[in-house]
């Protein structure tokens, strides 16, 4: 095994040119209690975008060039969706291991409770998966080998179905509800009205027009066009008796024009700030409705778990918009910040 593989290393804060594609670039080594894991598939999310543009803010500045976390160390190998197969081990973990098809949990938590929450992320805190080689926990390497879904569909689940299954399971939703997905055309759009549906609610999906058939097919019960100058009011022609939850990818001006139509005691989950990140909304909308406003960013180990249960299972349904060659990672990205494309973007290394 060579010494160095080829890796797309982010420099600096930046455009896309902050990235630069290695060829040579040091090839990890386990530590005792790791695997090193080939990538045979990585998928782009928005968190790679947003860390690459330094676009997370912080609490007294919401401008600052800043990491998810404020500080950030560079050069760091980004990538949170990682599938692939072991090929060394470190001095305490079993050979046993060695050649399993696994996908990687990219949480670093806090501690070692199942419910704790992430403080990290590979290829935020730690380097991650846009590379030919990642070392990770080894507890984080979960054996898929039974599972029917090729490479390329296990990448689109880390990130994106981990943090769905998350933001319904911390607002509650039951079967018989009804529930607003925003930007459903996305990785973690489409992966909540997938979920969502499956958990027999009533799945109501904001996309842009051209859009609504693959988001249909994914579960969704009504499709409102993003694209029109009253979604409000085509939300509540959908559902006249109000929702019960709204599941939010978009943050935006769309929180203070949708909040009005939760139900007294509705949630409001939010795990991303693609419309904008710093908004205005009736604080009176949220307090004399009992509405809960929960923030949800990732998953926990026990969220995780569920999600290589029903990767081995095939249950999932990952929606495939595009596959790049790794050294293509520009390209990649660009076609994901254009919006036009449906479900995940995934990197091939080799």
């Amino acid at each position: 095994m060579n010494d160095t593989m080829t890796a797309a290393v982010l420099m600096q804060f930046g455009a896309p040119s902050a990235l630069e594609v290695r060829l040579d670039w040091p090839r990890p080594r386990p530590e005792c209690d790791q695997v090193l894991v080939r990538v045979t598939a990585a998928a782009v999310n928005n968190t790679d975008i947003w860390t690459r543009e330094g676009a997370y803010g912080r609490p007294e500045d919401p401008d600052a060039l800043a990491g998810w976390l404020g500080d950030f160390a560079f050069p760091r190998i980004q990538g949170g969706d990682i599938a692939g197969v072991v090929v060394e081990v470190g001095a305490d973990v079993s050979e046993e291991m060695l050649g399993r098809r696994v996908l990687v949990d990219p949480a670093i938590y806090g501690s070692d409770e199942d419910d704790a929450a992430p403080v990290g992320y590979l290829g935020s805190e730690a380097d991650g998966g846009f590379a030919q080689y990642v070392a990770v926990d080894a507890s984080h390497a979960h054996d898929v080998d039974v599972s029917p879904l090729s490479d390329t569909q296990l990448a689109c689940l880390p990130v994106a179905f981990g943090t769905a299954m998350a933001m319904l399971d911390r607002a509650n939703l039951r079967a018989g509800e009804t529930v607003l997905v925003t930007g459903a055309s996305g990785g973690v759009g489409l992966a909540l009205v997938q979920l969502a549906s499956a958990l027999g609610a009533y799945v109501v999906a904001i996309t842009s027009g051209s859009k609504g058939d693959a988001v249909m097919d994914a579960g969704a019960s009504a499709v409102v066009n993003g694209d029109s100058n009253d979604v409000a009011g085509q939300v509540a022609a959908a559902v006249p008796d109000g929702l019960h939850m709204v599941a939010d990818i978009a943050g935006g001006d769309g929180v203070a024009t949708l909040m009005p139509l939760l139900r007294t005691g509705g949630r409001w989950v939010i795990a991303g700030a693609v419309a904008g990140p710093v908004i205005e909304f009736d604080l009176r909308r949220l307090y004399l409705h009992n509405v809960h406003l929960i923030g949800s960013s990732m998953h926990t180990r026990v969220h995780f778990r569920r999600l290589v249960d029903l990767a081995r299972s095939g249950s999932l349904r990952p929606h495939i918009s595009s596959t790049y060659a790794l050294t293509d990672i520009a390209a990649a990205q660009e076609e994901f910040v254009a919006r036009r494309h449906i479900g995940k973007i995934v990197l091939l290394p080799d």
